[in-house]
């Protein structure tokens, strides 16, 4: 074998998204094709994306495109955001500049777990947990969101513990369900870890994965596990909130409740280990951007607009769905139980969703609310005609 065992690991773990992701490509070569997949933008650049780099292109000093690790103007910038999203004072020391979420998830595994410690995640959860997990010669442990009404199970999570475990990944607002967890939902998290690190004599560290933390509907509040759990991390994404996955910026942020001693142990590992795990920081211009950049959105009216007009449509033709609290994404059950034949079936007619299949479910479908209108309004028909027959 050529490759390296994790790597085989991690590849396999992948394939299915990687496979359905060529034949959505191949799939949106034609004009006509409906593709409400992956989180891509589908209109042109938000112009305050545009406007912010453009204002930092030409260079003020000779080192304007030297080599940057963690400026401190970027970090200052994260920091005030922080402040107005969570009202909690980070200090910019304790922030680290990445290459969007997924730079950001690496620098805290390679910052706190060894070869072979277990690291618990939300199923259904984001696709990639598994095989950056066995990339990085971890071991992932699934734990099940509520069956009903997808909430974080925080027994599910006590019952996934064992002498192993070091790392519970968290994501609120949640891909792909759309849910949103409360301040009481992290409290009793908190003193879940705490108890299980007190048996065990070793430290379980949690990651809140927050890149759609600015995305959520209907005035929901947001409240983050930091502010619960003293030993936890925050990764985040400009991404998501500007719809440009393409432009990596991203950041790791310490609790600001974590103990003085890990915290400047911690601080003072980020640019070596960034650097060792392979220039985790991101380019010159997008961390010059920054500052303007924390204050640049998406329309969320007209995403509120398209998440109502597509979960009214669906809901009343007889689909059951999970209202989206947050993120940009409708989770719902598939006809038949069977998403990957429902999703198939849509495809010969044009429209492309994501099957459960890719997150385990099976039995759901994932619809992104990052196309237009008029893809919706094109797409609805075929929709309301694949509905569920109505239960006698």
């Amino acid at each position: 074998m050529t490759m390296s065992l994790r790597a085989t690991r991690a590849r396999s773990s992948i394939d299915r998204v990687t496979s359905f992701f060529s034949r959505i490509q191949t799939a949106a070569q034609d004009p006509d094709a409906l593709d409400f997949t992956f989180g891509n933008p589908h209109e042109m650049a938000l112009a305050g994306l545009t406007d912010a780099m453009r204002a930092q292109i030409e260079p003020r000093s000779v080192d304007w495109y030297a080599y940057k690790s963690n400026e401190r103007p970027a970090q200052e910038a994260v920091a005030d955001g922080l402040l107005r999203d969570l009202g909690m004072e980070f200090a910019p020391e304790d922030i680290a500049l990445t290459q969007g979420a997924f730079g950001a998830i690496a620098l805290a595994l390679a910052l706190i777990a060894d070869a072979g410690d277990e690291v618990i995640i939300p199923v259904p959860g984001w696709f990639c947990y598994d095989p950056m997990l066995l990339a990085a010669n971890l071991v992932p442990v699934g734990a099940a969101l509520d069956s009903v009404d997808f909430s974080l199970d925080i027994d599910a999570i006590a019952r996934a513990i064992t002498p192993r475990t070091r790392v519970v990944i968290v994501n609120s607002p949640s891909n792909p369900t759309g849910r949103v967890f409360p301040k009481e939902t992290w409290d009793e998290l908190a003193a879940v870890l705490e108890s299980a690190s007190r048996t065990r004599g070793r430290r379980i560290w949690l990651l809140s994965d927050e890149p759609y933390r600015r995305i959520r509907f209907d005035g929901i509040g947001f409240a983050s596990p930091v502010a619960s759990y003293p030993w936890s991390m925050i990764d985040y994404s400009y991404g998501k909130v500007l719809l440009a996955p393409g432009q990596r910026l991203g950041y790791l942020a310490l609790s600001p409740r974590l103990p003085a001693s890990d915290r400047e142990e911690l601080r003072g590992a980020f640019m070596p280990i960034q650097l060792a795990i392979g220039w985790n920081f991101p380019n010159a211009l997008m961390q010059h951007s920054v500052r303007a950049l924390e204050s640049v959105s998406i329309d969320m009216a007209e995403l509120t607009r398209k998440r109502d007009r597509l979960y009214g449509a669906l809901n009343d033709a007889g689909y059951t769905l999970t209202r989206p609290e947050g993120t940009f994404y409708l989770w719902g059950e598939a006809p038949d139980a069977d998403a990957q034949a429902y999703c198939d079936a849509l495809a010969e007619r044009g429209v492309h969703l994501m099957p459960g299949t890719i997150f385990e479910r099976p039995a759901h479908f994932r619809i992104s609310l990052t196309a237009t209108m008029e893809m919706i309004e094109r797409a609805l028909p075929l929709l309301v005609a694949a509905a569920p027959a109505p239960q006698r």
